[in-house]
């Protein structure tokens, strides 16, 4: 008795490529602001302190898709690395509390 040749298979058909779909922000993420240099730089000598002792926020971060500048920016290729962003939270004492971040790099160059 001969071997049975293996049944033959179609290929799957390939899959239409999906659109990305468009970033909502969520209701809990507070609005992110990327400054400009003008303003970093007012802003650091306001807070009397250089930029490498401020916290830093990765460049993917969800959070800077709030600021359609920041899309806006990213499309252009413009430099974002080491630029300021504004996070501003609602506080219960404060009324309003004001965090400065550093753009930083992402673990895949971005």
């Amino acid at each position: 008795m001969s071997p049975r040749a293996a049944p033959r298979t179609k290929k799957p058909a390939a899959k239409p490529a999906t659109p990305p779909r468009p970033f909502v922000a969520h209701h809990l993420a507070p609005p992110h602001e990327v400054l400009s240099e003008a303003e970093s730089q007012k802003v650091l000598a306001e807070l009397g302190t250089p930029p490498e002792r401020l916290p830093k926020i990765l460049s993917g971060d969800p959070g800077l898709f709030t600021d359609p500048k920041y899309s806006a920016m990213k499309e252009a290729k413009e430099n974002l690395l080491g630029r300021l962003v504004r996070i501003r939270r609602p506080s219960a004492t404060a009324g309003e509390a004001i965090a400065y971040r550093v753009i930083v790099t992402t673990a895949g160059g971005d």
